[in-house]
């Protein structure tokens, strides 16, 4: 399978096509729309060329394409009567999906959009000079000059990945049995073997950044403390993880331990290993 060749939207008009069921995204759209009205008036009053370019992040085809495009326009609209510093700036669109995207559906609505949205700022604010392109190709690849956007939009588009790191058999294949006993469960052990008995036995704790010596459950440094976390961590089971998945991944498998590790430690405070001390002697 080539996901950007078949990863694509249900085209067409039809009743199992994505135009007629995109309302969910839509809902979306709909709830964050301050919010994407906030970053539009901010964006537009910071800028200084006469032109600003905004892209919308997988477009998909429909009645949700142009949501962005108009709010845009809507805004910068609205602030040119006002007499803000968005006054006479043009706004420059791109329309960005994989290349199976049903591009010429988007092509035909633009007309009757820009028909309509005419009309609509006839009555209320001043229409911007505003000018929309298509863009195929893959967000996770280079798709602009630097610095040459103002304003990056997406919807619905976090779960996508480019690719996994690792092929999904080679995930199944890997396993790291690690089991941590309880005190009973130790003592139990030791008696059942008949060879020692327990002279001394004691649980403890110890924190998880070996570089915090405090008592408390408080990570003063979060970030500091989880990449402490995830060097001990890979001075252990580094070579392992090597052997199977190979040395190549081990710089990405540990910045997203620290990564995970840092959110653990802001929400938990931070975490305790139980360690237990026993001494036994001999019957």
């Amino acid at each position: 399978m080539n996901i950007e060749r078949d990863l694509h939207i249900a085209k067409g008009e039809g009743e199992t096509s994505y135009v007629n069921n995109s309302r969910l995204q839509q809902k979306a759209l709909l709830e964050t729309e301050v919010v994407l009205e906030k970053a539009v008036r901010e964006v537009c009053m910071d800028i200084h060329q006469p032109t600003m370019t905004s892209v919308d992040l997988g477009c998909s085809s429909g009645q949700n394409t142009l949501f962005f495009v108009s709010k845009v326009i809507k805004v910068v609209g609205r602030d040119n009567d006002e007499k803000s510093r968005c006054n006479s700036v043009e706004l420059q669109f791109f329309l960005n999906d994989l290349p199976g995207n049903d591009f010429n559906h988007v092509f035909r609505s633009l007309e009757r959009f820009k028909e309509s949205i005419t009309a609509e700022h006839k009555e209320n604010t001043l229409l911007p000079a505003f000018y929309i392109a298509g863009l195929p190709g893959s967000y996770y690849t280079r798709l602009f000059p630097r610095q040459s956007c103002h304003l990056f939009h997406s919807s619905f588009c976090l779960h996508w990945r480019s690719r996994g790191l690792l092929k999904k058999e080679k995930l199944d294949s890997f396993n790291l049995p690690v089991y941590t006993p309880s005190i009973n469960e130790v003592k139990a052990v030791v008696t059942q073997n008949e060879l020692f008995n327990v002279s001394h036995i004691k649980l403890f704790e110890s924190n998880w950044d070996p570089h915090d010596d405090s008592q408390g459950d408080d990570a003063h440094n979060t970030i500091q403390s989880a990449i402490n976390i995830a060097q001990s961590l890979r001075a252990v089971f580094g070579p392992l993880l090597a052997s199977h998945f190979g040395e190549s991944l081990l710089n990405e498998i540990f910045k997203k331990c620290a990564y995970y590790v840092t959110g653990h430690l802001a929400e938990r405070g931070e975490g305790k290993y139980l360690l237990i001390c026993v001494s036994l002697k001999r019957t």
